[in-house]
């Protein structure tokens, strides 16, 4: 595929992926918040979750599923998005919560916290899979909606990017499990940590009772 072919067919997936925003924009909706979450799998670490507000003039190509992109490619959307977004807010809840209340629902509660981090409210929600009611804000859940929607795809760039720089950094507060590798998924290098040293405050507890 040739340089040309490449930007011809990044520029359709971007149309494509503006569908859901464009019909919102269109009937007067103003400020649309993508949401999604990264981080219901691992067995340690916290859940992260982002809510983006994209302008209408939105134009660049090649934002999508953060699992579909590259570290390196991750790594330059956050800056774009981070520095071009009308607004944008993280929700981090850790492990702690998350064996309190369960995987779910600490899901949601991040979203919450994320949505409740921009500079104001939006107008409506677009969600990764799951419903939002709890915000108050008009919203629409959309199966694998971090391959649909351009905002969506957003937030799901930035929470990634956001956790897996805060699993680096704890790697070094807790050395031996290999958190800067794999970002607290459950690895062979991972597993043989938590066999050696037992967990640690930043393990989920409710994720491992068949381990230990």
């Amino acid at each position: 595929m040739t340089k040309t072919e490449r930007e011809e067919r990044m520029r359709a997936q971007l149309e494509a992926m503006l569908s859901y925003e464009r019909a919102l924009w269109a009937k007067g909706t103003a400020r649309i918040g993508g949401v999604d979450e990264v981080g219901r799998g691992p067995l340690a670490g916290p859940v992260c979750a982002a809510c983006v507000i994209l302008p209408q003039d939105w134009d660049v190509p090649g934002v999508n599923d953060s699992k579909k992109l590259s570290e390196k490619r991750r790594a330059e959307l956050y800056g774009v998005i981070a520095e071009r977004a009308i607004s944008y807010g993280i929700g981090l809840v850790g492990p702690a919560r998350i064996d309190e209340i369960n995987i779910l629902n600490a899901t949601k509660e991040a979203m919450l916290a994320a949505v409740r981090h921009l500079s104001a409210p939006p107008d409506h929600l677009l969600v990764d899979a799951l419903k939002l009611p709890e915000a108050g804000i008009p919203g629409t859940a959309i199966v694998k909606g971090d391959e649909k929607s351009v905002s969506i795809a957003a937030a799901s760039i930035l929470a990634k990017v956001t956790r897996d720089r805060i699993m680096i950094e704890l790697d070094s507060v807790y050395p031996g499990y290999g958190f800067a590798r794999n970002k607290g998924y459950g690895t062979e290098e991972h597993y043989a940590g938590l066999r050696k040293l037992g967990p640690t405050p930043l393990h989920r507890r409710s994720f491992l009772k068949n381990l230990l």
